[in-house]
């Protein structure tokens, strides 16, 4: 019998293999990744790793022994080069040709490149890898200054990290608001002035001409500032790994394609994670989601389905942003309501943003407030009472009608 085939050693193809054993697959699994490492938990990079919290041991999902364990050929630090899905094959980046029983593709994202005069100075980098924090990491030093390009998650927890350790941070964003992209104008309000008030220097409205320097970089200069630079972190988003999947003409936008069991346009290819774009019963459209949960749901999902049990990928969207002391939990998407209920002291800062179409709840915001994002997690789509919502003397449960 042809192996079971993994492309992408991230959260989903981490997940992918635990969950074919967990289910009872006995036969071969093979495992491709282009990094060398194991499968890590990517969360960890921006947060606790990068901080020195936590120690690299602590990122992987599992230990080596596992792996080897359970039977699971790695494959890291190899590529795939492409796919026949006619045939049932993959060819290596050295030639090598595998046949397969079921494909996985956990092909991820990569960074949004910003190509400007200067981009090839050393201390310019992006953070999406483990390798990305190994080299990021030394250059975290009390009183250098760092400019971090894009006011989003992944910027504005490094700026916490950093603001922390000592360094002088610059943060620069294009829109008229941190986060603009993925919350409301109440929220990024109360995450400028959180940061701001830890000595971060937020920019708005701007964008990066051109970084300047010898070797190293010295500058980063916008169209209003020109800022003395020490480090530089790009973030200005992530685009999913979809090249092989349109090379074997699968279908494709933005993202892989899938159906409801996450089975791509070829019935043997199934696709998790970042790449993969797909109908959400719950939400009612398709989306494309960039989050450790979708990840390892889907991942379980794909393993069931190859197994033939016949299982709907369906599950209520949530993410989580840890900066400084202040943790953020998300369920839904704010922008799907028509009206919102605060729930809790902004100024305390302990709160929850409920977000309501015609009184039934699409999206929660949790600041510091683990019982309200559980409750949107359980009650999501259901319907609530505003008045009762607002009342933080009620409990939360008893505003669901």
């Amino acid at each position: 019998m042809s192996p079971i085939v993994i492309i992408g050693a991230g959260q989903a193809g981490g997940q992918a293999v635990a969950s074919l054993r967990q289910q009872g697959y006995k036969e071969e699994i093979i495992l491709f990744g282009d990094e060398s490492h194991l499968p890590y938990q990517r969360p960890f990079l921006s947060k606790q790793y990068l901080s020195g919290e936590h120690e690299e041991g602590r990122i992987f999902l599992r230990a080596e022994k596992f792996y080897h364990d359970h039977n699971i050929t790695l494959r890291l630090g190899e590529r795939v080069a492409s796919i026949d899905p006619k045939s049932c094959q993959i060819t290596t980046a050295d030639g090598e040709k595998i046949e397969y029983q079921d494909l996985i593709l956990a092909t991820g994202s990569r960074p949004r490149l910003l190509k400007i005069p200067g981009s090839e100075l050393k201390n310019i980098y992006y953070l999406r890898t483990l390798d990305d924090v190994n080299k990021i990491k030394p250059t975290i030093q009390a009183g250098k200054k760092l400019v971090i390009i894009g006011g989003g998650y992944i910027g504005l927890e490094v700026a916490s990290v950093a603001a922390t350790a000592g360094m002088l941070v610059t943060v620069i964003e294009t829109e008229d608001r941190i986060l603009k992209r993925v919350t409301t104008s109440e929220m990024s309000e109360f995450y400028h002035q959180l940061h701001t008030d830890r000595g971060v220097n937020i920019i708005l409205n701007s964008g990066v001409n051109s970084f300047e320097g010898g070797e190293e970089l010295s500058h980063v200069v916008c169209k209003e500032h020109k800022l003395e630079a020490d480090v530089a972190i790009v973030g200005i988003g992530i685009i999913p790994n979809i090249e092989l999947a349109e090379e074997a003409q699968l279908e494709c936008e933005n993202g892989i394609t899938t159906n409801h069991q996450c089975q791509t346009s070829s019935p043997h290819i199934y696709a998790a994670g970042d790449c993969s774009n797909h109908p959400n019963p719950i939400i009612g459209r398709r989306l494309r989601l960039e989050s450790v949960p979708n990840a390892m749901d889907q991942a379980k999902v794909v393993a069931a389905n190859i197994l033939g049990k016949d299982t709907t990928y369906s599950a209520v969207p949530w993410f989580w942003s840890d900066q400084y002391e202040h943790k953020l939990q998300m369920v839904g998407y704010s922008a799907d309501g028509n009206s919102q209920v605060l729930r809790g002291d902004k100024d305390k800062q302990q709160f929850a943003i409920f977000y309501l179409k015609d009184d039934h709840l699409v999206a929660v915001d949790a600041v510091n407030s683990a019982r309200e994002f559980m409750t949107g997690r359980k009650f999501y789509g259901q319907k609530f009472d505003s008045v009762k919502l607002a009342d933080t003397a009620i409990d939360v449960k008893d505003a669901v009608i």
